[in-house]
């Protein structure tokens, strides 16, 4: 297990050289920029925000024109084609490719031109439509339906509510204006919910007859300056024009789907460059020269400064980070052990006081996560397919081939302890024997005990391996105390717990009701007499120094009980390891009561029956292992987060971030 020891290194170039010295250090990937001068009247620094923001901004534009593409003339692609990983290109071919990433940027305005009009024109039909639909109960009228009478004549043209006919229309508007002598009722059309006519009357009733029908909640129509018949027509006409385009913009979007690959390129293009401006507007300058303050792995440091040196004139410096610096964090470890490293980092990376905790991480995450899924069956699945990636796809970017390494070593576990306790796919093989061979005494025997029979046993063996679990935390705290040259406080903050919490579980397994509960022998009493001297040890020593920055003692004291109140905490620490039995159970059982319901409906149906069998065999195992991997993954973390890195573990590192090719469809090699 190792933190990488990291150097400080001061680069002072030609500004000529500037160019070549960044791209070679953006394609290294091994020096994370940290400038820390102040300007002065010979460096300072050029603001790059705008030239960056540019290149990013034509980068998101690659990428949203590819999204496009994605949706108008979608790629075939197979379901691991998202691990296929980025296009290893060589360096001059890379520059070759540069000559057309403005010609790319020409097809991405072209497609993002066409989808704008794609978009205008989706949005504009719904609306169009929903204009047609209105014209609908108008097509009998043959006036526009803005018009609004003559010199003499007023017209009321729209709609009331409900269904009515003309003479229950005329009537309610009569009844509203009597007074009006004058006035000529027409319907047009009737609907449950609206009644569309037309009122007539002389200039001199227009307001009675308006204030009538405002009380009747007149409603008017779409306004329309021809009658609604034209005005249906040239809404037609417009639906077609909108969809012409769309089908003429579709299919040139769909012509230019061949550039996709230079689209790809530019994106990483625009991408690195616009990275390394950003890293420009942090470097000081003067006229002729510049200067790169770093951060770097110690181990490539004479590597790049032979390597600069021959090809650059510079100076190049290194000097170890200041007592009180936090220098960036970058782990490495076995293969093993890496592909836990991002279990870690998703908690907190270790501090410059502290060790790396992915060896124990990764021998406990292994080990528990094949105790809660524990089926042979599910482990050789999990083993086949990771295996069968990392096999196929070997461009897989490093965090996803880490990520399946994890998974293929926790398959191998969960094989283990799926033969261990006689699991595969449950108990599936006694129920195939049973059901279509009539050989009920074929069976998987367990190698060590079945947990299904034996629960109290697997609880017992849990809270063993927790405890074990546990304890390797204390040992961990332990180490990092001797580590930074503080014996005394790995006496106080863990020997005396060792003693207190040791003793006590000793002390509880000489009871009969304890070895009764957990099916086990008693400790003879000797020992529980010498567990229970060790413990009252531990607990007075924990009294005593668990308080111990503070000066009274009085206070002191009360921090020692409130420290020692803490035991109670082991406790909910250690029951919280019965989850291995909960999910391990789980597992198990749901496994056995979809081969049940299998056995149910293939018994003496013949052949349809098998097929029926493998079937429900192949769902209700399918949803079995996704539901209980998942299950496995996230209570696995939940131990190694809460119980384990509780008792050692702070983090709170800073994750070494490198100037890189962020890229994400090519990589450029130019390996020292």
């Amino acid at each position: 297990m190792s933190v990488l020891p990291m150097k400080r290194v001061l680069i002072c170039a030609l500004k000529k050289d500037r160019k070549g010295i960044l791209e070679f250090l953006q394609r290294q990937g091994a020096c994370e920029i940290h400038s820390t001068l102040v300007d002065d009247d010979v460096f300072m620094r050029q603001d790059k925000t705008q030239a960056a923001a540019t290149y990013h901004r034509s980068a998101d534009q690659c990428e949203q024109a590819l999204i496009v593409l994605g949706e108008h003339a979608p790629e075939k692609s197979g379901l691991l084609s998202a691990l296929d990983g980025k296009t290893a290109i060589s360096d001059d071919e890379f520059e070759e490719r540069i000559k057309s990433a403005n010609d790319a940027m020409q097809d991405v305005s072209s497609i993002l031109a066409y989808d704008k009009k794609c978009t205008d024109a989706k949005a504009e039909i719904p609306r169009i439509e929903s204009q047609v639909v209105a014209l609908e109960p108008w097509l009998g009228y043959d006036l526009p339906l803005d018009f609004d009478g003559t010199k003499a004549s007023v017209v009321f043209t729209g709609t009331l509510p409900g269904d009515l006919t003309l003479d229950q229309a005329e009537a309610m508007i009569k009844e509203q204006a009597p007074e009006v002598d004058d006035l000529d009722v027409n319907v047009i059309s009737s609907a449950p919910e609206q009644t569309c006519l037309y009122v007539i009357c002389g200039r001199k009733h227009e307001d009675e007859v308006r204030d009538a029908l405002r009380k009747l909640n007149f409603a008017k129509p779409p306004a329309s300056s021809t009658n609604p018949a034209e005005a249906k027509t040239g809404l037609e006409e417009r639906l077609g024009e909108l969809n012409n385009i769309l089908t003429t913009n579709d299919a040139k979007i769909k012509e230019l789907a061949s550039e996709r690959e230079k689209i790809r390129f530019a994106s990483d293009y625009y991408r690195l460059r616009g990275d390394k401006y950003d890293v420009l507007s942090q470097l000081a300058q003067s006229r002729v020269t510049f200067i790169v303050e770093a951060y770097i792995e110690e181990r490539y440091c004479d590597s790049l400064r032979k390597y600069m040196s021959e090809k650059f004139d510079l100076i190049f410096e290194t000097e170890d980070p200041a007592p009180d610096e936090e220098p960036p964090v970058a782990l490495e470890n076995n293969g093993f052990v890496s592909p836990v490293e991002s279990v870690v980092e998703s908690y907190s990376l270790p501090t410059k006081h502290e060790f790396d905790p992915s060896t124990l991480v990764s021998i406990f995450y292994y080990f528990l996560f094949g105790m809660m899924l524990s089926d042979a069956g599910y482990g050789i699945i999990i083993v086949i397919a990771t295996s069968l990636c990392l096999l196929k796809k070997k461009n897989m970017g490093d965090g996803m081939k880490k990520t399946m390494k994890m998974f293929l070593y926790c398959g191998i576990s969960t094989t283990f302890w799926g033969f261990m306790f006689g699991s595969f796919f449950g108990d599936a093989v006694n129920v195939i024997a049973t059901t279509f061979f009539g050989r009920p005494d074929i069976k998987l025997s367990p190698i060590w005990f079945d947990q299904l029979d034996a629960p109290m046993k697997m609880l017992g063996f849990c809270f063993l391996v927790g405890i074990i679990h546990l304890f390797v935390g204390l040992g961990a705290k332990a180490y990092g105390c001797f580590k930074n040259h503080d014996p005394l406080g790995a006496l106080y903050d863990c020997i005396f717990w060792y003693m207190l919490v040791g003793g006590a579980i000793l002390y509880l397994l000489t009871l009969d009701m304890m070895a009764s509960m957990l099916n086990i022998n008693t400790l003879p009493v000797g020992v529980g007499k010498v567990a229970a001297v060790a413990a009252i040890i531990g607990l007075v020593g924990i009294i005593f120094t668990g308080g111990r920055e503070s000066h009274n003692w009085f206070k002191r004291i009360l921090k020692g009980l409130y420290a020692a109140y803490g035991v109670t905490s082991w406790l909910s620490d250690i029951l919280s390891y019965s989850r291995l039995l909960a999910l391990g159970l789980a597992t198990g059982v749901i496994a056995q009561v979809f081969n049940k319901m299998g056995s149910m409906v293939a018994e003496g149906t013949g052949f349809i029956g098998v097929i029926l069998f493998i079937i429900i065999f192949i769902i209700g195992h399918t949803l079995n292992l996704l539901i209980n991997a998942l299950g496995a993954y996230v209570h696995t973390n939940r131990l190694e987060y809460v119980e384990f890195f509780g008792k050692f573990y702070d983090g709170g590192g800073k994750a070494f971030e490198p100037f890189k090719q962020n890229t994400k469809y090519f990589t450029i090699k130019e390996e020292l």
